[in-house]
């Protein structure tokens, strides 16, 4: 024999209802089968609805009532949907609605009486619910004796006897054990239909089972006949390694033990609750959690043993929402017993559940998780019961703290486990989710935390990412300047994102973009073959209001990648850093500004665990800082640096001589888009003393940009035009003056370089005439060359050589800094 239990949405309409009757014939033709069925789905909180609007003298309880009826008038058309065409059909159908109609004007008479006595008692409350299973279950009844399947209704209430504990009766497994045996003695259909969730009093009264109560009633019916297997059919195709709601990688668990199942199901996981295990694990009958929208699916099954074919000592993760937590503290309470015993005993006495507790070992203080609902009214009868020692100021009045969930992890086997809570912890540290409060059992099959609420969907998927997935890591990335380098650094995204996935099980997704006019932001990723009419589409831009997306999107492995060179938007890095959101920079402003704002940047990126990297400030994709980096940190020291920075400089002067014009070579570098758009940032040589600045603060020295040298070779006319137009008209004009600089460098068998110097603490940046055989005298093109002279490097330097300018290379350097946070 098994038992099938369907809850609310499995009865929730026509077509469902079809479903379970198919699911009912096929299983029948093999066993017998008890079944179980809720409440059509949402008919329990309308009931509710109407009878405090009844209680409340409002006569809007009639149009609830309206509701009600209208749901299961429309559920019995969809079931008897071709009654016209079948006159047996109609009589059946018009049978049902007579009986069906004799039960809701009886729930309605109740409801008149709520209304004239402006009362809901726990009894009345009781009668009132149990109209819902009972409804469905009649129609359900009808709908398969039409169908000609051999079944039987049996009322629960007849054989489910409890105590009178209303709404939520304690079971009186000595009579009901015996009932349910005496009856399926004298039973031959294949079918048996139970209302689930009612029950009867010793004393002949309605009574509830509570939540989850006609899972409950299904478990007690198992039980007692020692069935072959208890089968909980619901909307989802079993119990998920945590809420897929919130995590979308989330999977249906294979198998679980009880223990496991009973420890997910206190902890938010819905599906099961956890007076249904009870019964049927002291008889070891297989619970099975089904789909009844995918049948096929496995589903989960709940034995005592379990295969864990995968070794993985955590089975899920799960939370519960809306909790509050309570801190009990003061010095007065250290080394004196019985503090514990009145707290407790005061809760116990107002009906209030603990959900979690924890003690330090000082004894200064004891923190317990509740119902948030449950919050004011805990808070009140404490702080009533120690007023004398709050008065003497022994202890504090009791603290409570909202807007919290719990987070658990579970499983049977993390006891044999090392370091399944440093996991835990770590990751939830590495995403800046704040623990409130840490509570874990000696049978170590649950750790849990408390976290804000807003921090729920971001820990599940860390901790998901963590425990159950291939490793990969999901990183989010905010991106603001999708100009030449940001287009280009989103094709590579775009290109590399199956590559980066398979080999580095990194998982890339582009979740806001942004420029100076529009931005759009998608928690699942925004798709990168229309990310232009996307972002065209989006609304107005503004730097917070793209800062405030990424804050309340609260995404695991944020990061921000600003692809602009502007320094409003350097300004907000201290921000993300402070929500542990990585900053990956192209924008040498923040680095090469004020020294105080540099080091500050440095100590959130410490102090929150998140990356602030900017490879590409100096030298686009060359492992410039990183070189330097790993210099620093392996104990070296940093004599003197000379480099070549500019790739537009080394550009100009490669392709400047006596046939070309300064103003053409110049322009073309403009044009191909090596310059910025105006060209002067790049001449006056302050690009190159940010970087050489940059490179000096990373060797360890505190200097500023106003302490650099720098040797301008512009004219005034060219630094002081009104406009680039106008700086423009002034090469031509002084183009003699350009031509002398290279018919020097020409006598002199030299040629011209934008040379960057650090030595002995101090910077300067200039136009050099480099000789031949210096390393620097052969660099072509738009690349840039970097020498380290150190300790270890004193006569021949460390030289990295290489592309420094163009779209390409440096957003291949964004790239590999966004890669450096992923692998973190």
């Amino acid at each position: 024999m098994k038992v099938l239990k369907f809850g609310g949405t499995s009865v929730g309409s026509a077509e469902n209802i079809n479903k379970v009757i198919n699911i009912l014939d096929q299983q029948s033709k093999n066993t017998n089968i008890a079944v179980v069925v809720s409440a059509v789905g949402g008919i329990t909180d309308k009931l509710l609805e109407a009878a405090h609007l009844a209680c409340a003298k409002n006569e809007d309880y009639k149009l609830k009532y309206d509701v009600i009826w209208s749901i299961h008038n429309e559920v019995i058309e969809g079931l008897f949907e071709n009654s016209d065409q079948n006159n047996e059909l109609k009589v059946n159908q018009d049978k049902l609605r007579e009986i069906v109609s004799d039960k809701l004007n009886e729930l309605k008479s109740l409801l008149n009486g709520i209304y004239l006595v402006n009362e809901l008692s726990p009894q009345t409350k009781d009668k009132l619910l149990s109209f819902g299973e009972a409804l469905s279950s009649t129609i359900i009844y009808h709908t398969l004796k039409s169908r000609q399947l051999d079944a039987t209704l049996k009322n629960s209430q007849e054989v489910i006897i409890t105590d009178s504990n209303f709404n939520n009766a304690i079971v009186n497994f000595e009579v009901t054990n015996s009932n349910i045996q005496e009856f399926f003695k004298s039973n031959s259909n294949a079918i048996v239909l139970f209302p689930g969730f009612v029950s009867k009093s010793t004393h002949g009264e309605i009574t509830t089972l509570g939540r989850g109560g006609s899972d409950y009633t299904a478990a007690i019916i198992a039980a007692a006949m020692d069935a072959d297997e208890l089968q909980i059919w619901t909307d989802v195709s079993g119990m998920y390694t945590t809420n897929p709601k919130l995590v979308k990688q989330a999977s249906p668990i294979v198998e679980l033990s009880y223990q496991e199942a009973v420890e997910l199901s206190h902890f938010g996981a819905k599906v099961l609750y956890p007076p249904t295990v009870m019964p049927v694990l002291k008889k070891e009958i297989p619970i099975v959690i089904k789909n009844t929208m995918e049948p096929e699916a496995i589903g989960t099954t709940i034995t005592k043993n379990t295969v864990n074919a995968d070794n993985s000592p955590v089975k899920g993760i799960s939370n519960i929402e809306n909790i509050a937590l309570l801190t009990l503290q003061g010095n007065g309470m250290v080394g004196v017993p019985g503090f514990s015993k009145r707290l407790f005993e005061t809760l116990a006495q107002e009906k209030i559940n603990i959900i979690l507790i924890t003690q330090s070992s000082s004894e200064h203080s004891i923190c317990f998780g509740i119902s948030a609902n449950d919050a004011q009214r805990a808070k009140e009868v404490i702080d009533t019961v120690f007023e004398y020692e709050i008065a003497l100021q022994k202890i504090d009045p009791i603290v409570v703290e909202t807007d919290l969930s719990i987070i658990a992890v579970i499983g049977d086997k993390m006891k044999s486990h090392q370091g399944i809570s440093g996991k835990m912890f770590s990751t939830l540290g590495k995403n800046n989710v704040n623990i409130r409060a840490i509570a874990q059992g000696a049978s170590e099959r649950n750790i849990s935390a408390i976290i804000h609420k807003n921090d729920v969907k971001k820990a599940l998927n860390s901790l998901h990412e963590q425990f159950f997935e291939i490793k990969t890591k999901q990183i989010n990335l905010f991106i603001t300047g999708v100009g030449n380098v940001g287009e280009r650094l989103i094709e590579q995204i775009k290109q590399q994102k199956a590559y980066v996935k398979e080999n580095f099980k990194i998982n890339l997704r582009v979740a806001g973009l942004s420029n100076s006019r529009k931005m759009v932001v998608n928690d699942e990723g925004i798709n990168l073959k229309n990310w232009k009419e996307q972002l065209d589409a989006g609304e107005t831009a503004s730097l917070d209001g793209f800062f405030q997306h990424a804050k309340s999107l609260n995404l695991r492995n944020s990061v921000f990648v600003d692809i602009t060179a502007n320094e409003a938007v350097s300004n907000i890095y201290g921000e993300y850093l402070k929500q542990s959101i990585s900053v990956v920079a192209c924008n040498k402003i923040a680095c090469s500004g004020n020294i105080e704002y540099y080091n500050e940047l440095k100590t959130l990126s410490r102090k929150y665990n998140a990356s602030f990297l900017f490879e590409t400030n100096v030298g686009a994709g060359l492992p410039v800082i990183d070189t330097l980096s790993h210099l620093i940190t392996s104990g070296d020291k940093i004599n003197t640096i000379q480099a070549v920075l500019s790739g537009s400089l080394n550009f100009i002067f490669n392709n400047f001589n006596a046939e070309t014009t300064f103003y053409d070579v110049v322009k073309q570098a403009q044009e191909e888009g090596y310059t910025e758009p105006d060209p002067r940032i790049d001449l006056s040589g302050i690009d190159v003393a940010r970087k050489v600045l940059i490179l000096a603060r990373e060797s360890g020295h505190a200097i500023e940009l106003s302490d650099l040298e720098s040797d301008n070779f512009l004219t005034d006319g060219a630094m002081n035009a009104s406009s680039v137009d106008d700086f423009f008209e002034t090469l031509k004009t002084d183009e003699a003056y350009y031509q002398s600089l290279f018919k020097s460098a020409e006598d002199n068998n030299c040629q011209l370089k934008f040379v960057a110097e650090f030595n002995d603490g101090k910077a300067k940046v200039g136009l050099k005439e480099i000789p031949e055989g210096h390393p620097f005298f052969n660099l072509k093109g738009k690349d840039n060359i970097v020498m380290f002279y150190t300790q270890r490097y004193p006569e021949q330097p460390m030289i990295i050589k290489g592309a420094g300018a163009g779209a390409d290379v440096t957003a291949s350097g964004l790239f590999a800094d966004i890669i450096r946070i992923a692998n973190n």
